[in-house]
């Protein structure tokens, strides 16, 4: 195959499916589930994966690099990202973080915080109601309510979360230069690591001042703490927000699988696991390059390639989820998704985000059973973000 003729990886969704991945990985996952795209007309080629145990391997693989500055790496905005957006750098940086931070994340931290977030929740869909339809759900609930939560944790105060917003969009926007990228990751940190600094000086019992104590500690310095930092905020409210309103539309095409969610406890937990199984908000994939020979199904990634790990097409392999393309909340084997990825990198966030949307999605059906998207006005998706979902999604009762 010439380079001329190898496709560019597109991220058009049908515009009659807008919940389902391109129909072009499934063509991909019987024809050629490892196969050659570029990201773009001037870019070089890079290996694709379509499926569930091909992406696996990949994200499994100790000679599968996460470092964003090596030569190979398949990016549209090549971007040498700092120590603190650890999920972008191989051991020894990413496991330093890592272990500092992982236990933020643990079960009993994220359970501590479910009642604060049922109470920011409440005050939300109380406001809504109050307000009356139509109102734009995404600005409304599902963008708020992560927004709050994840300043509740690291404990940055929350009239700054439109700065937030704004400069989070910025670094997870696939259309969005590297320069402006830079710009925005700098102004997140600029914030934070006055914040740490601060709280170096007066501790409270929130991760911006556990970070401080890594910095007296010696085991970072201030601006690894501020940019760890400002990596969990971008990264844990924008993702969040994005299923919250994915998974409420989902569930408006499927009023007969509510009973799944208003059951509580396995099965609820259960029906969140299908849910991001089903929507899988990464709609352009995880990047690695190959430190080593990798095998991958029947094909040799050589050192120095780039591949892309498509989690939205692994995660509706029919080899591994029967009929993958329909929502079933009573799926028995729905959490071997691959939605928070796979490996040293999966997402440390993801017990946060269970606990959120098993929280919002049945109390926002709970209060409002009438719930319906508006129908004189339309849906609007953000078609060039990393992480795929409704921009606007107006909303009755």
């Amino acid at each position: 195959m010439s380079a001329a003729s190898i496709p560019v990886l597109t991220l058009a969704r049908d515009k009659n499916s807008p919940l389902d991945p391109p129909p072009r990985y499934r063509e991909l996952r019987h024809e050629a589930p490892i196969s050659r795209v570029r990201l773009d007309d001037e870019a070089p080629p890079t290996w694709l994966v379509t499926r569930w145990e091909d992406a696996r391997t990949v994200l499994g693989s100790t000679a599968a690099s996460s470092d964003t500055t090596r030569p190979g790496y398949p990016s549209r905005t090549p971007l040498a990202m700092p120590r603190g957006f650890f999920n972008f750098h191989d051991d020894p940086v990413h496991a330093v973080f890592r272990g500092v931070l992982t236990r933020e994340f643990m079960v009993k931290r994220i359970d501590a915080l479910r009642a604060p977030t049922s109470k920011i929740f409440d005050q939300l869909m109380s406001g809504m109601i109050e307000q009356g339809p139509p109102v734009d759900f995404v600005g409304t609930i599902a963008l708020p309510l992560p927004s709050l939560v994840i300043c509740e944790l690291l404990g940055v105060p929350y009239e700054d979360h439109s700065f937030f917003q704004e400069h989070s969009k910025v670094l997870i926007d696939t259309a969005v230069s590297g320069e402006a990228k830079t710009t925005a990751q700098v102004a997140l940190a600029d914030y934070l690591e006055g914040l740490v600094e601060q709280r170096r000086r007066e501790p409270r019992d929130d991760l911006i001042s556990r970070l401080g104590a890594q910095v007296d500690a010696g085991t970072f310095s201030v601006r690894d703490a501020a940019d760890a930092g400002a990596f969990l905020l971008f990264a844990g409210h924008e993702t969040t927000a994005n299923m919250i309103g994915l998974g409420v539309l989902a569930l408006l095409d499927h009023p007969g699988q509510l009973p799944r969610l208003h059951a509580g406890g396995a099965e609820l937990a259960n029906a969140v696991e299908e849910l991001l199984r089903y929507l899988t908000i990464a709609q352009s994939g995880l990047s690695r390059v190959a430190t080593e020979d990798i095998t991958v199904g029947d094909v040799t990634v050589k050192a120095g390639e780039g591949v892309i790990i498509m989690l939205n097409s692994a995660n509706r392999d029919e080899a591994v989820f029967s009929a993958a393309d329909r929502l079933d909340l009573s799926r028995s084997n729905a959490r071997q998704h691959l939605a928070f990825g796979y490996g040293i990198h999966q997402c440390l966030g993801q017990p946060l985000a269970r606990m959120e949307l098993q929280i919002v999605l049945p109390e926002i059906f709970r209060r409002l059973p009438g719930l319906r998207v508006d129908p004189d006005q339309e849906v609007t998706f953000k078609s060039t973000a990393a992480a795929y979902g409704p921009s606007f999604m107006p909303v009755l009762w």
